[in-house]
């Protein structure tokens, strides 16, 4: 099992814990993380950018998307676009919108999402990635 950090902005973070988000897409013109590196049974901090680490949730699935082309963005978006819902239509169309020239995408299936009174990890983190995965003792 890996750790991952995620940067989550502050409108979508209420919308994990009350369960009305219950799937996060990155999509990215690189193979940058998390594809390629999040898995089933792995646990995912959920952090705003600039404050402490608010809660984590269990990962229970994966999709990975490679050389995403019109018909993927279709499915994509009539499969999972209410449970990966960024509160309004005008925002989940402009987030597609924005992502159209994304090669890579990995859809994140969340279970077991638990918020935290008081951050439990703290993680410093000073560059502007969306995504971290952190070293798990024993492994490299």
């Amino acid at each position: 099992m890996k750790k991952h950090l995620a940067i989550f902005s502050k409108s979508v973070i209420p919308q994990i814990f009350n369960g009305q988000k219950t799937v996060e897409t990155r999509f990215s013109q690189k193979r940058i993380p998390p594809f390629g590196d999040v898995s089933v049974g792995d646990l995912v901090y959920i952090k705003e950018s600039g404050e402490e680490i608010r809660g984590q949730f269990k990962v229970t699935k994966v999709l990975s998307f490679e050389g995403i082309d019109p018909q993927d963005w279709q499915l994509i978006k009539s499969a999972y676009g209410k449970a990966l819902s960024l509160g309004s239509i005008e925002a989940d169309e402009a987030y597609f919108k924005s992502r159209t020239a994304a090669r890579y995408g990995t859809i994140i299936f969340m279970d077991q999402v638990e918020q935290f009174i008081t951050s439990p990890v703290k993680f410093t983190k000073k560059d502007l990635r969306g995504w971290v995965v952190l070293e798990v003792k024993g492994e490299r």
